[in-house]
């Protein structure tokens, strides 16, 4: 055991969402009081309710709150806080605010500044793992940057190849190189978001994998120069270089190379003293098979991973528990040979995020609906979130809503369990990636083990093909507004008979036409008839006939056809939200009526798709363009767009200038046609 232990009592966690309330579920679990911190965004937020004391720390933007050092060092000195845990993201990797924490007397979770700077910089990380005799993927990590020697540099790897910033993380300041004309491009755009993202615009060319699988290693030190690793995570299913599915151990692996990058990993970590939890990232090459491929260092995050739930799945392990024992100066729970025989079964993983698939993969803001992550799931699933019903997705921070985690004997078992706890997970009031989660864990290619880095974009006419809307979504929408209704009717617990909308009539049957605007802007109604017990709903040639409808919460339930189905609804003035397990749809209520004259959000203008700063417009007015050209690219919600010309044309209006921070719906470039 190390020379000083320091039990810790009272513990501040320097981040928000998630990851806060998932450190805070082991802290209560160990009886350490926490502390929470929130800017003005997060004042009713899950994390700030759960904590046992909770300081303000200023205004929504990160850079003016949790990217503030002396905030948070204040804000640990007010509540008497012993230890700051960090989480991931934010100040997590940040070797300035270890350094502080240790220089105030307060117990930092995670690794010494030293170790944070040694894997810092991607290129300087690269050379300290060749020195350490750990295979780095061939590439460029000098300090000259020029233009000229990048692209000899490139040249000589051969293309395909990736730049990176050195700094980046999460896939910003990455992109992938064909072709030589397309070096000039990518290296501004990775340079600009290096600087951007991480103060940062230096930048390293590695050759590119041309079938890549993303495997990592977790790892754990303590402070006397133990260290061990808990098996591997494959990451490999990505889009843009940041992670949808995670999963342990890597299907196909074999023991020997499973020894093999374990020995690698502990060897990277020794390699700098590490204490507390980190990951090394390797990139494997799979073009023939995983059995002997060869893998390559990539990186280290020195921190705790948002995927490390699959990790504890398998091992039966908590981790944050683990992260706080090494800091509080006990030695490593386990041992490597003990933690050899833990492997058990096999677990995955999803984050569901706020975004669109369906357009882009567009961050998305808006009030979360029906979303519940204390729900009751079965044993062997689980939800980690930072948000609830009811809550904001704004425009300040990551999108992520949270992560869901199943654990199966069998890698099959596990998919099994995941896609049914994503299908009883409903979520509405925006647009979020839960359908396409669906989609990619049942596809027969990743059900077989088939996973690598192009999987999204190899199958992404599957995968991403828009829902398409009709008659009959209708027609289930007008049976959820009635049952809606008598819902409503006795929760209201009314005695006047007039509020019932029971469809009583004297001899005749119950009849309505309810109204709704189809998805390319037509009003379509629906007649609705109740009778014997029976409700048919009615649009032209199509009809449905139920019985028996019943809503328990927001899930309805009706016979069709001797058939009994259910799926989560929410009705509104406005909306009627269906989700079963396929698909979550939004139908229009009340169409809205035609009218002349411009529409100002038309084909040919071009409009802010939400709050966001723009960072280059890359036309002027009275350019030609044509469908496809990239017109401007933009920040928003950490995320870096290229928003395209929608069709060809001359650009009549330039609406905003590098830098301006944008609302949504703001007009910024107006398209003419070709004169």
């Amino acid at each position: 055991m190390s020379e000083e232990t320091r039990k810790i009592r009272k513990l501040l966690i320097a981040n928000r969402g998630e990851i806060a309330c998932r450190v805070m579920m082991t802290c209560r679990s160990l009886g350490i009081r926490t502390v929470a911190v929130y800017s003005d965004a997060d004042k009713d937020a899950m994390h700030v309710a759960m904590a046992d004391e909770a300081v303000h720390i200023g205004p929504p933007a990160a850079t003016e709150s949790y990217l503030v050092i002396d905030k948070i060092i204040g804000a640990a000195k007010a509540a008497g806080a012993d230890a700051i845990h960090p989480g991931y993201g934010f100040l997590s990797e940040n070797p300035t605010f270890a350094n502080t924490c240790a220089e105030e007397g307060i117990i930092f979770i995670g690794p010494s500044a030293a170790s944070m700077d040694a894997m810092a910089l991607k290129g300087a990380a690269k050379k300290l793992m060749t020195d350490a005799g750990v295979p780095v993927v061939p590439g460029y990590h000098g300090d000259d940057q020029s233009p000229e020697l990048l692209a000899a540099e490139a040249e000589k790897i051969g293309f395909p190849v990736l730049i990176k910033a050195v700094a980046g993380g999460g896939g910003k300041g990455m992109r992938i190189v064909q072709h030589i004309d397309e070096l000039p491009a990518a290296i501004e755009a990775a340079r600009r978001e290096g600087e951007n993202s991480f103060a940062n615009g230096k930048l390293l060319i590695e050759k590119l994998i041309q079938k890549p699988r993303h495997i990592e290693l977790q790892v754990f030190g303590d402070q006397d120069g133990h260290a061990v690793h808990l098996f591997e995570r494959d990451c490999s299913l990505q889009r843009r270089h940041q992670k949808v599915v995670e999963e342990a151990p890597a299907p196909g692996m074999s023991p020997e190379m499973r020894r093999a990058m374990g020995e690698a990993a502990v060897k990277a970590a020794q390699a700098i003293n590490y204490v507390g939890a980190g990951t090394v990232e390797f990139i494997v090459d799979v073009a023939d098979g995983l059995d002997d491929a060869p893998f390559y260092f990539m990186e280290m995050n020195t921190r705790l991973q948002v995927e490390h739930p699959v990790t504890e799945m398998i091992t039966g392990q908590d981790l944050v528990e683990w992260q706080i024992a090494v800091a509080e100066g006990q030695p490593l729970p386990l041992s490597q040979d003990e933690v050899d025989v833990l492997t058990n079964g096999h677990a995955v993983e999803v984050r569901l995020y706020a975004e669109d698939p369906f357009n882009g993969f567009l961050p998305s803001i808006g009030t979360i609906g029906l979303f519940d992550p204390f729900a009751d799931v079965p044993a062997n699933t689980r939800i980690d979130a930072g948000v609830r019903d009811g809550d904001e997705v704004s425009i300040h921070y990551d999108p992520m809503i949270g992560k869901l985690i199943a654990w199966g004997e069998t890698r099959e078992d596990a998919v099994h369990a995941l896609s049914g706890l994503l299908a009883e997970t409903p979520v509405i009031g925006l647009a979020t990636n839960r359908d396409f989660l669906l989609r990619a864990l049942r596809h027969p290619d990743f059900v077989a083990g088939d996973v690598h880095t192009g999987f999204i974009g190899q199958y992404e006419d599957e995968l991403l093909a828009a829902h398409e809307i009709g008659v009959h979504d209708y027609l289930l929408a007008s049976v959820s507004i009635w049952a809606n209704r008598q819902t409503v009717y006795a929760a209201s617990q009314s005695n006047d008979p007039w509020d019932a909308h029971d469809g009583f009539r004297l001899n005749l049957p119950h009849s309505e036409l309810l109204k709704f605007e189809s998805a390319d802007g037509e009003q379509l109604v629906v007649t609705l008839e109740q009778t014997s017990g029976q409700l048919a709903a009615r649009s032209g040639d199509s009809q449905i006939t139920v019985s028996d409808v019943t809503v328990s919460g927001n899930s309805l339930s009706f016979n069709d056809n001797g058939v009994r189905r259910q799926l989560f609804i929410s009705v509104n003035d406005e909306t009627v939200a269906l989700v079963d397990a396929e698909r979550t749809i939004s139908l229009k209520r009340h169409a809205r009526d035609g009218g002349g004259g411009d529409d100002a959000d038309g084909p040919g203008t071009i409009v802010a798709p939400m709050p966001g700063k723009i960072l280059e417009i890359k036309v002027a007015e009275g350019d030609t363009v044509s469908r496809g050209d990239p017109l401007l690219v933009m920040e928003a919600m950490k995320m870096e767009q290229t928003i395209a010309a929608p069709r060809d044309g001359t650009i009549a209006t330039v609406g905003a200038k590098d830098g301006d921070q944008v609302g949504d719906g703001s007009i910024l470039i107006v398209i003419e046609d070709n004169s």
